[in-house]
């Protein structure tokens, strides 16, 4: 295990972690002190009947926040009706927050959202925090400074009770990504380009600092979307140093925060001391000339347009070989085949990973006087109502309507398949979120994760596309 280069010299993780350890317990876990506590609806309903039946209460309401957006339906006239067993989830946690006096972004709140959209834009996520919640891609609020990351059921009714978790201390590993990306790329296909070459365990470790010319050159928004996919290359929270880019972000939407400038000077002093290492380092150096799109079943599988299908090596495992095989099966691909010009059936613009304003505004840029190939459906989902009413008044809305794009109210949609917005079986899908894995879309949905752009490009084509020869 690598160790600091004096004891003086101290890493991010160092700092978050020595901050928010409370002691030290006889079995070698550490108490640590949470800072925010995100609820949904999909994750906490068992957690609030643990509580009663144990007769707890909610130890710091005021620490925790509760959003709908896992099983909501994004129609524009939706209501609590949604897939079977949904309405009764949506229920429950209105009723848990009610009860136990949690804030609640329900349905009809003007700024619900996704959870990992709705808590930075309302200046719920801090640089220096812990924030937890029943979700994987919760990493998505490390690029604020945060050290953030999912938990599981009874987790989650372990922080509602205590306001703490009580864990071994993770392994650490800094990724320092240097290099170039050609004009019109994104941190999606930078995150893509990342996961396929480190692998899908590349980053096995509980917490990852991303650095490097790559990252600190990236907006913030730009920033969620690359630590969001990070969990997709194992890494349970994914962070960022704080900069001039989070400083100014939050200024813009911390105001609520008690004696923000002093907050922000204090955030200035979140970085990794020079000299200090990580348990384990990986530098990458990148030279990225085109769009990145998966063309399999697991976030590793990525390739660039006019790059072919890989196929079987010399060197690749009976295993590997099975993998392939399965992959290629589920998706009605071939080795050797290439993406450009794959004819596709849906499109989907949203999500925790690619549904804020910057994404939508890039989708447009490529829609914007075109019209959506007859062939497919495709819609746009954004991330927040508040994301909603931003786009609304740049006129996005009327782009997306007139070039034919389904233009919905916020939620996690078609990203998670655990609501009315599905793809059918067979359909072929290019989508703006985080996963690929087999049925995540619906049950035998083919899914291609790419950029908004790459996505808009291919909802106008009517097949996968490099979106630079569209836009405007």
């Amino acid at each position: 295990m690598a160790q600091p280069a004096s004891q003086h010299a101290r890493t991010l993780f160092d700092k978050l972690w020595a901050s928010h350890q409370i002691a030290r317990l006889d079995d070698g876990r550490s108490l640590i002190q949470i800072d925010r506590h995100l609820l949904h609806d999909l994750s906490s309903p068992q957690a609030f009947s643990g509580l009663r039946q144990a007769g707890r209460t909610v130890r710091h309401p005021e620490k925790t926040v509760a959003i709908a957006d896992h099983i909501v339906s994004t129609d524009v006239d939706r209501s609590d009706a949604t897939v079977p067993g949904g309405t009764e989830m949506i229920l429950a946690l209105r009723r848990n927050a009610q009860e136990f006096g949690i804030r609640h972004f329900d349905i009809g709140h003007p700024d619900q959202g996704i959870v990992h959209v709705v808590a930075p834009e309302q200046g719920l996520v801090q640089p220096g925090m812990t924030l937890v919640c029943g979700d994987s891609h919760t990493c998505t609020l490390g690029a604020l400074g945060a050290w953030a990351w999912g938990i599981g059921t009874s987790e989650v009714e372990h922080v509602l009770a205590t306001q703490t978790l009580a864990m071994q201390r993770p392994q650490s590993m800094r990724l320092t990504l240097d290099g170039t990306l050609a004009e019109g790329l994104t941190a999606k296909d930078l995150a893509l380009h990342v996961i396929r070459s480190i692998g899908v365990r590349g980053a096995s470790v509980g917490f990852l600092e991303l650095a490097g010319p790559l990252v600190t050159a990236l907006e913030m928004e730009a920033r969620f979307t690359l630590c969001n996919m990070m969990i997709e290359a194992g890494a349970r929270a994914a962070c960022i140093a704080p900069d001039e880019v989070t400083l100014a972000y939050m200024a813009a939407h911390g105001r609520q925060i008690p004696k923000l400038d002093e907050a922000l000077q204090a955030w200035r002093q979140l970085y990794s001391d020079p000299g200090s290492r990580y348990d384990t380092e990986l530098k990458l150096d990148i030279n990225l000339q085109s769009p990145q799109l998966t063309w399999g079943t697991n976030p590793g599988q990525v390739i660039g347009l006019g790059e072919s299908l890989p196929a079987p090596d010399t060197s690749t495992s009976d295993s590997e070989r099975a993998v392939l095989a399965k992959a290629y099966a589920y998706m009605g691909l071939r080795p050797g085949q290439r993406l450009e010009g794959l004819a596709i059936d849906r499109v989907f613009i949203g999500s925790c990973t690619n549904g804020r304003l910057s994404d939508l505004i890039a989708a447009a840029r490529v829609a914007r006087g075109r019209k959506v190939a007859a062939s497919v459906r495709a819609m746009v989902v954004p991330g927040s109502m508040t994301v909603r009413r931003e786009a609304k008044a740049m006129g996005l809305d009327k782009v997306f309507l007139d070039a034919g794009f389904e233009w919905r109210n916020s939620g996690c949609s078609m990203c998670v398949g655990m609501n009315a917005d599905q793809v059918a079986a067979g359909e072929r899908c290019v989508a703006t979120s985080n996963r690929n894995f087999e049925g995540r879309q619906g049950p035998g949905a083919r899914t291609h994760l790419a950029s908004p752009a790459s996505a808009a490009a291919a909802a106008i084509a009517g097949v996968i596309v490099d979106h630079r020869t569209l836009e405007s």
